[in-house]
């Protein structure tokens, strides 16, 4: 990639994550109690095939939002001390007032994943969440994260697009897509409707969240970043098929729908069947199929020492 397509990357993403941060939290229903902890240590101890053996004295999340994987894991014990970076000035501003509004201590930086500005051998774990793929240099990246983990240290990457579990998840939409007006018609909710201009805000943001995901992975590829920088006992699962596919299906439908006319009853049942078919994933399908089928990959590795 030229260094213009990179820079472009970076811009972009700074504009759409200064813009969507406001109200990021609500619209992708992080959580910072019970069930928000319960997603991140369920997705941590997949990533790594067991539990921590013991809490992180120092953490690096790259990529950090909001703060939905730091602030969790502080919240459980599994991190004493943190350090979030991100390069949206407006996402570790809401960040830090989550964290004082939860009685957390987490310093934050802006920067770049290619170029962190710490010291060699600084932390016990380098992690993100649904950041590589936003990222223009993966392989500059990876050693960076390489270098600043202390030797035996771990790096976690969760929640990544797959390549081919994306085009999976293409049937489902499609599906739903073509079935929505008898859905409708059952559900008795009108089409949706225009209504309200969208401000200047929403309007930018819409556009510009079509251009921030610049990788999906295979299950080699997000592997081999990491080989490449040196890393040993690369591990690499698949997250989410029977959910996803449901998951799609219900938010295509719902999003023909005019919002407030899509009965409560229905969203309970889209609620606890998406949780259902997460269960039937987790237990059934993640050990047994292969990681490039899912909607999502996780990966983690330990620096040798």
């Amino acid at each position: 990639m030229t260094v213009a397509g990179a820079e472009q990357i970076k811009d972009v993403n700074v504009r759409y994550h200064d813009v969507a941060a406001a109200d990021y939290d609500a619209k992708w229903g992080i959580d910072f109690g019970d069930k928000g902890r319960r997603q991140v240590l369920g997705k941590l101890r997949k990533a790594l095939g067991t539990d921590p053996e013991s809490p992180f004295d120092s953490a690096l999340e790259i990529g950090a939002g909001t703060g939905y994987f730091t602030l969790n894991l502080m919240l459980a014990g599994l991190v004493r001390e943190a350090v979030a970076t991100d390069i949206s000035h407006g996402m570790l501003a809401t960040l830090s007032d989550s964290a004082r509004s939860l009685g957390l201590k987490v310093r934050t930086v802006r920067t770049e994943a290619e170029r962190l500005p710490f010291p060699d051998e600084s932390f016990d774990l380098v992690f993100g969440h649904a950041v590589l793929h936003h990222l223009p240099d993966l392989d500059a990246s990876f050693a960076e994260f390489e270098r600043v983990l202390r030797p035996g240290g771990t790096v976690v990457f969760c929640g990544e697009p797959s390549r081919y579990g994306d085009r999976l998840a293409a049937v489902p939409k499609r599906a739903a897509m073509g079935v929505s007006p008898l859905w409708r018609a059952l559900m008795g909710a009108g089409a949706r409707r225009n209504g309200h201009a969208p401000t200047s805000e929403e309007a930018e943001e819409h556009l510009l969240e079509m251009s921030v995901d610049v990788h999906a992975f295979t299950p080699a590829q997000l592997s081999g970043f990491a080989e490449r920088a040196g890393f040993e006992h690369v591990r690499v699962r698949g997250e989410e098929l029977a959910a996803s596919w449901f998951g799609w299906a219900n938010r295509t439908l719902e999003s023909t729908a005019e919002p407030a006319e899509v009965p409560w009853a229905w969203r309970q049942y889209a609620y606890r069947g998406y949780l259902a078919l997460q269960a039937v994933d987790r237990k059934l399908l993640e050990p047994r199929l292969p990681a490039a089928i899912f909607y999502n990959l996780l990966m983690s590795a330990r620096k040798p020492g």
